[in-house]
């Protein structure tokens, strides 16, 4: 249909009240006369996350839908939920911090729709290069990725950055679990999909304190760690059966 949108923006948000209106019309700028909706995601918040999201919404932000967890799920769970929902043909998704910048996704965008996009490309992996987090959340953050990186071997520097695009039919024939986001580009490159790195730009958070993706959740991802490679090692994605004519 003509009415959908090209581009979902998913964000998985926990008590993010005051961080959220400032994003949103980040992101409302940087895609103005693109077709795209937003779906954020209230994962249970204890604050007034959803209402302040529904008087946005109801303000002139009709590009804009809520979903709500009625208890905190995690944001792979978030995210998977999003999706599902989407109509776009591409996911971009965003933490719902704001440490992300809206402004890097038109630069995306433009590659995907590029003649030099490469063949099969269903995912551009955002690159962090300038890290605005604690000291503490950064060793955790190279710490995860050199293993992953050795067990995985999926070229990726920077799996923990929130902001990614990825093509929604791609991203729904991934297998779902708690923790998947940190792997998308492991799993999609396990399902013969092309992948790219981009640079983008990271903040500071201005308000709130991080509820993902601290030390203990990344000590605690190393169990999927390891269920990841051992579900890459049993794939045969790469074989194809021939058709036989008589």
């Amino acid at each position: 249909m003509s009415n959908r949108p090209y581009l979902s923006v998913l964000i998985p948000a926990k008590n993010e009240a005051e961080n959220l209106p400032t994003l949103l019309q980040e992101i409302r700028h940087a895609l103005a006369g693109e077709s795209f909706e937003v779906i954020v995601v209230d994962d249970g918040s204890t604050d007034n996350t959803a209402s302040r999201l529904l008087a946005i919404k109801h303000a002139g932000y009709p590009q804009l839908r809520v979903l709500s967890h009625d208890r905190s799920l995690g944001q792979s769970t978030s995210i998977y939920h999003a999706a599902q929902a989407a109509e776009g043909t591409w996911l971009a998704t965003l933490d719902g911090d704001g440490q992300n910048d809206p402004a890097d996704i038109p630069g995306m965008l433009a590659i995907v729709r590029g003649p030099d996009a490469p063949i099969n490309l269903k995912l551009i992996a955002g690159h962090r290069v300038n890290r605005r987090d604690t000291a503490s959340k950064r060793w955790a953050s190279r710490f995860a990725n050199r293993l992953r990186g050795r067990l995985l071997k999926d070229n990726t520097p920077d799996t923990g950055c929130g902001l990614k695009l990825i093509e929604r039919e791609a991203f729904l024939r991934l297998p779902y679990f708690d923790h998947m986001h940190r792997f998308i580009p492991a799993l999609i490159q396990r399902h013969q999909g092309g992948m790219l790195v981009h640079p983008v730009n990271h903040r500071p958070r201005s308000a709130g304190v991080s509820k993902y993706g601290n030390l203990d959740r990344a000590l605690v991802g190393i169990l999927d760690l390891f269920g990841v490679w051992w579900l890459i090692r049993r794939t045969r994605f790469n074989t194809t059966a021939r058709e036989l004519e008589g």
